[in-house]
């Protein structure tokens, strides 16, 4: 017998009473925040899914509904509450991802059916497990109160039947150590919760700028995560910033265009309708990601984004795992936002239920499709499809204080019909797939970045002599201050045939494989998440030895009176006029065509088949 058989009536006759959004009312200044005052006007909101929430006084309500929807607890309490339903529960298991720079332990919850505690017993139950993560960002926290609730239900509301066909992994705070340092002065653009962490890490790192590099401590132990226990569905959920809109939780995936295309057509055409019915019934306004061209002028059109491997729904697209990246919007108040995502993810474990064998089908179709080319950057077109937007309206007026136009919300709703959209969907720079790369073994840093991957690799026990690719590079542009901890560079690329020999502890990495294509977005080097753009290469681009011009010039000399090709090489380069007036460039030409030059100057040290 449920636990709360009179509340789980409630949430039904809820849903079948009210299954459309509620009546619109004139917008007010809120005051349930500290910064309130600042904020635009909002109407209330009063939806089906507010039958959720338990009384504050019930034995379980979690502490987000105990304050009546206002705040969410600090990691201590937190844990404390989880462990109180995890010690009566026979399907949830609480395990440690490991701890953070701060020692904190990284938990998540494990939701099975069976109440599998190991990444071999949930395999062999042979059910998609979903992946849930809050607070990767962790003021942005409307997951971690949301999963509560929902464990909560599944355990004692009714609602175990959502571990039928599907397992629930569920990351409360993946930021904790940021989750700590908390304020209500935190995010001023974002309605509550009344205390809220930080965006960065304790190094002052964002994790979500750390999917490709995976630098931080919290990263790695993510992707160890990822790598053990196999989810079939990753959602990461955030809350947004911007301009203001009617839609409360938004949310998408790379575009069919990227390297998942088979999971773009599940998510767009199985998994999106089921959600946004579910929401709406509930009486939320779900819709796309938002990013508006222009905050001032809404008339300029939206942008539709798909992510490079940096971030969560980029590095998803890229290693084949369906990624879901939700964007709350920060406008609405953090009562409707948590109650949204409730929504949304208790729908999604019944759809991954139902849909099992598509999504798997469509991993599979992905992850081995292996495409002979594979395209690295990517240029922005008008889509054919505008956008009737759901926007509110607005006015531009000149500030007294800044002197700058600045627009005003008006918190009145309207629609802006057949929008514009601007999408990074033609294809820029793309390579052709090499069966292989080769690293050389001195770049311990980088072997151990792609074993954190859980990229495939072997070693070499032998030297071996091979017909190779290499990259050469000019003109390397290095990143004016730090970003994300770490100088990025760029630079012009030849690729060029060489005969090398490799010694041994090369490793080789072979494309054909689930996470080829990963691979490849992280080796080359024109893809801008490269480890090489990431500054992992960058002693390549320090000369470290050098020839005096004394020495130079009678090398020079011999060299032209021994080769007449080089002479007549050297002859043509002197029709350029700049060339011709610089005394060290002309050293340096012989310097560079002389057995004394550095040959690993400049060059990349990963190799590639053709």
């Amino acid at each position: 017998m449920p636990f709360f058989p009179i509340k789980s009536s409630l949430t039904l006759l809820s849903f079948a009473l009210l299954s459309a959004a509620p009546a619109w009312s004139a917008p007010v200044v809120a005051n349930q925040f500290v910064n309130d005052a600042v904020l635009p006007p909002i109407e209330t909101w009063q939806g089906a899914s507010e039958a959720l929430m338990l009384a504050r006084d019930s034995k379980w309500a979690t502490p987000f509904e105990q304050s009546g929807g206002l705040k969410s607890p600090d990691y201590e309490a937190t844990m404390a509450w989880l462990d109180k339903l995890v010690k009566r529960s026979k399907y949830l298991s609480k395990v440690s991802l490991g701890k953070s720079p701060q020692g904190r332990d990284i938990w998540m919850i494990v939701a099975s059916k069976e109440g599998a505690d190991t990444p071999g017993k949930l395999e062999k139950q042979g059910k998609p497990s979903v992946l849930v993560q809050a607070g990767i960002h962790s003021g942005e926290i409307d997951g971690k109160d949301a999963g509560m609730m929902l464990l909560r239900d599944i355990e004692m509301g009714g609602k175990s039947a959502l571990l039928d066909k599907v397992n629930l992994l569920f990351v409360p705070i993946f930021s904790v150590d940021a989750h700590e340092r908390a304020s209500e002065y935190n995010r001023v653009n974002q309605r509550g919760p009344v205390t809220m962490g930080w965006r960065t890490n304790a190094r002052n790192l964002n994790l979500n700028r750390d999917y490709a590099k995976a630098d931080t401590k919290e990263m790695q132990l993510m992707l160890t995560a990822i790598n053990d226990w196999n989810p079939s569905l990753y959602i990461d959920v955030h809350v947004t910033d911007g301009i203001d809109y009617q839609y409360d939780v938004t949310f998408g995936y790379n575009l069919s265009q990227g390297l998942s295309p088979a999971a773009f057509a599940w998510l767009d055409g199985e998994y999106r309708p089921d959600i946004e019915s579910a929401l709406t019934r509930a009486g939320h306004i779900p819709g796309p990601l938002v990013f508006a061209l222009d905050n001032s002028d809404m008339t300029r059109g939206m942008s539709l984004w798909s992510a490079s491997p940096r971030y969560s729904n980029g590095y998803g697209d890229a290693r084949h795992l369906p990624t879901i990246l939700i964007e709350n919007h920060s406008l609405k108040p953090f009562k409707q936002r948590v109650l949204g995502t409730y929504v949304m993810l208790e729908q999604t474990l019944k759809t991954v239920g139902e849909q099992a064998t598509a999504l798997k089908a469509a991993i599979m179709a992905d992850s081995f499709a292996f495409p002979e080319q594979v395209t690295l950057t990517w240029k922005e077109a008008l889509q054919p499809k505008g956008w009737d937007f759901k926007g509110i309206g607005y006015r531009v007026e000149k500030s007294p204080i800044s002197g700058a136009d600045v627009v005003r919300w008006t918190g009145e709703p309207v629609l802006y019909e057949q929008l514009p959209v601007i999408g990074n969907t033609v294809p820029d720079i793309s390579v052709s797939r090499p069966e292989a790369y080769y690293v050389l073994p001195q770049w311990q840093e980088v072997i151990a970045k792609l074993e954190t991957h859980g990229i495939r690799y072997e070693r070499l026990q032998q030297p071996q002599q091979l017909t190779l690719g290499q990259y050469s590079f000019s003109n390397p542009q290095f990143g004016a201050k730090d970003y994300e901890g770490r100088q990025r560079v760029s630079a012009d690329v030849s690729l060029n045939k060489v005969e090398t020999t490799l010694p041994v502890g090369t490793i080789k990495i072979s494309t054909e494989q689930a996470l080829g294509d990963l691979a490849i977005l992280l080796l080359e080097p024109q893809s801008p998440d490269s480890l090489l753009q990431w500054g992992l290469f960058n002693p390549i681009f320090t000369r470290t030895e050098y020839m005096e011009q004394y020495a130079v010039e009678p090398m020079a000399a011999r060299m032209l009176a021994e080769d007449p090709e080089l002479k007549k090489a050297f002859d043509d380069a002197l029709k350029d006029p700049d060339f011709a007036a610089d005394p060290n460039a002309r050293l340096r030409w012989f310097y560079e065509k002389s057995h004394y030059y550095d040959q690993e100057y400049l060059k990349y040290p990963v190799y590639r088949s053709f």
